[in-house]
């Protein structure tokens, strides 16, 4: 999978989440992953079941992929945080 189909959750409102799907979904795109890490993986999944029930009711999660990364931080050394990466299908 390229970047071009890839939404990034941070922590801006889950609305405009759904919405960059639905612009990947509308510009041909059959597939999009949405990737989150940390805090934000909770939003992550409210923007695929936001986008599931209300938008897109045909939409499909073909795979869910969870892991850690290592993050450096100058104060605290090394700390694990959590991923996920969602591919839904329309």
């Amino acid at each position: 999978m390229d970047r071009s189909n890839t939404v990034f959750i941070g922590r801006k409102p889950v609305l405009n989440y759904v919405l960059a799907c639905m612009t990947l979904f509308k510009s041909g795109h059959e597939e999009v992953s949405i990737k989150a890490r940390g805090r934000s993986i909770s939003r992550a999944v409210d923007v695929v079941e936001v986008l599931k029930n209300r938008f897109m009711a045909d939409a499909q999660v073909s795979d869910i992929k969870i892991g850690t990364e290592t993050v450096e931080s100058d104060d605290r050394g090394p700390s694990n945080i959590s991923t996920i990466d969602i591919t839904v299908k329309a």
